[in-house]
């Protein structure tokens, strides 16, 4: 094992190699962690979006509401006004078949005295 002789080319083109690789290998490194922190500033700055856009749309669904609320109240306004008409009607008509029931009896009572 003494005489083993290995030509110098030989050994520089290892050593280039070597060292091309160690070089590639951390630029792979830098690549992924340089990734790695992009992907979790992203991550939480999507968080914080989705959380702003969360109470945003929250904010929008309670305006929202409270315009279907007023709505609803004034149906129930028109409901109640509607059922006072509808009422002030049956009145009304309840005060005309008396009428009509009345002036029934009095052309009753004049045609017997008519006779």
């Amino acid at each position: 094992m003494d005489n083993i002789k290995l030509p110098i080319a030989l050994v520089l083109a290892m050593a280039v190699q070597l060292a091309g690789g160690v070089w590639w290998v951390s630029q792979q490194a830098s690549t992924i962690s340089n990734l790695e922190e992009t992907v979790s500033q992203l991550g939480s700055r999507m968080a914080i979006e989705d959380n702003i856009n969360l109470k945003r749309d929250v904010e929008g669904n309670g305006v929202e509401i409270q315009y279907v609320w007023d709505d609803i109240e004034e149906l129930w306004d028109e409901l109640a006004s509607m059922t006072s008409a509808i009422n002030e009607i049956n009145k009304l008509k309840q005060r005309v078949a008396v009428i009509e029931s009345e002036l029934r009896y009095i052309n009753r009572d004049h045609r017997d005295m008519a006779k």
